[in-house]
């Protein structure tokens, strides 16, 4: 099984909320909130796909981003690197474009969300700062 490189962007806007996306039904884990991003592609940087990603999905343009933290994580029916890099800097109305919900949470309120299991890592890391 070949394991996917995802970018994933933990989006802080100037009140210290973090953007999250519900995926939409029908893809893996639907239903599910998640931190926006997507697939990395041949021959992008993680930063570069995720700020194509968050153009194409959240309509935020994204000035640049930082290394978090990864994760390997191994589902029964797929593998996904998630390569997680912090967004701070950026402008635009976010909008879920391609009809997903999306939200603004304290990263308090992270806790009450439900994640799918790679993204659990992230949810504490970010409860510990």
């Amino acid at each position: 099984m070949k394991r996917v490189h995802v970018a994933v962007g933990i989006i802080f806007d100037t009140d210290n909320k973090i953007l999250l996306a519900k995926r939409p039904q029908h893809l893996h884990q639907g239903g599910k909130w998640e931190f926006p991003g997507g697939k990395v592609e041949q021959g992008e940087t993680t930063s570069e796909a995720l700020i194509r990603e968050l153009r194409e999905e959240v309509a935020l343009e994204v000035a640049s981003t930082s290394p978090l933290m990864a994760i390997s994580y191994d589902y029964p029916d797929k593998q996904v690197y998630l390569d997680i890099h912090t967004v701070k800097s950026f402008s635009g109305q976010a909008k879920g474009i391609e009809g997903q919900l999306i939200q603004w949470a304290t990263i308090e309120d992270l806790k009450d969300y439900d994640f799918p299991a790679a993204n659990q890592p992230i949810v504490e890391k970010l409860l510990s700062l």
